[in-house]
């Protein structure tokens, strides 16, 4: 007897559907089990082989947790933001927006084919303003703080401006770079002034000054730059002297940016490794991606 592999999958993939029977809610009488996939972009007509490579093993992890008594959380999303989306629309000639739209119906049209249960309930879209809005809210939270060497923690930018104001900086042990007032002649070559002094910078010079605390700030760096696809890549994005997409030279030159003092709380990162339930092959990795590191620095 012909098994009718069609009748059965599309019967048991609408039970799916309108059980909701990978809807996770709160249960505290159950074990809490979390299975995170790297999320696909939507840069493309279609998934390709190596999406549901590892798809197909995180899958089954979820399903023996469930089977085992487990409360599995097993969301899916698109990492649809950024240059891969912007270059499938350049190459289409298309809005990416509507690329982007077209491309994710596709993506779960094939994730659905493939049987996985995925909870969708929790997805996750990166080009969603309701997404990318707590990113923009994450950023200005880094721009409005400071970090506070005394108390190891960030504070408000407008505490330390009432520093400023009524003692000036000499107290103040802040996460900054070395030499950080070097290129503003208005403060003192030792860096340290007054409440006077302070009141007496121009609005523009005191922002200069804010800039050096906060942590999130604009600063010079040498970066990765493309000409051709006219945006700045991460290393891993460069192969050889060239863009992974597209093939296009890629020149290191200084240009400004926008940076984060990740060194400021690089301790407490490393520190809090030691709380998450992680193998160690893994805590290893993320070690290496603080990568903090210790060393001199000499005058000469």
């Amino acid at each position: 007897m012909e098994y009718q592999f069609r009748e059965v999958e599309n019967k048991w993939r609408e039970f799916w559907r309108l059980n909701q029977t990978y809807k996770v809610t709160e249960n505290p009488e159950k074990p809490k089990f979390y299975v995170l996939d790297m999320f696909p972009y939507p840069s493309g007509a279609g998934l390709h082989v190596g999406h549901p490579l590892g798809y197909i093993a995180s899958d089954i992890i979820a399903r023996y947790k469930r089977l085992k008594g487990f409360n599995v959380l097993h969301p899916m999303g698109y990492d649809a933001f950024g240059l891969p989306a912007e270059q499938y629309a350049i190459q289409t000639g298309r809005h990416p927006a509507d690329t982007t739209r077209e491309n994710i119906a596709r993506y779960r049209e094939q994730l659905d084919i493939l049987g996985f249960s995925f909870d969708w309930s929790r997805q996750v879209m990166t080009s969603d303003p309701g997404y990318y809005k707590w990113t923009q809210w994450i950023f200005l939270r880094f721009f409005e703080s400071w970090y506070d060497k005394k108390q190891n923690k960030a504070r408000p930018i407008a505490e330390l401006i009432s520093v400023f104001e009524a003692e000036g900086n000499a107290n103040v042990h802040a996460a900054q770079s070395p030499d950080c007032f070097a290129h503003l002649p208005f403060v003192p070559e030792n860096g340290v002034f007054s409440a006077l002094q302070w009141k007496a910078f121009s609005n523009e010079s005191k922002e200069q000054i804010l800039s050096e605390y906060r942590l999130a700030y604009l600063g010079e760096a040498v970066v990765n730059w493309c000409p051709a696809l006219g945006t700045v890549l991460a290393n891993e994005e460069v192969k050889d002297g060239l863009s992974e997409r597209g093939g296009f030279p890629v020149e290191r030159k200084k240009m400004k940016q926008w940076s984060l003092r990740i060194t400021a709380y690089a301790d407490r990162l490393i520190q809090g490794l030691e709380n998450i339930d992680w193998t160690d092959s893994i805590k290893e990795l993320q070690r290496n991606w603080i990568g903090k590191s210790a060393g001199a620095q000499l005058r000469f």
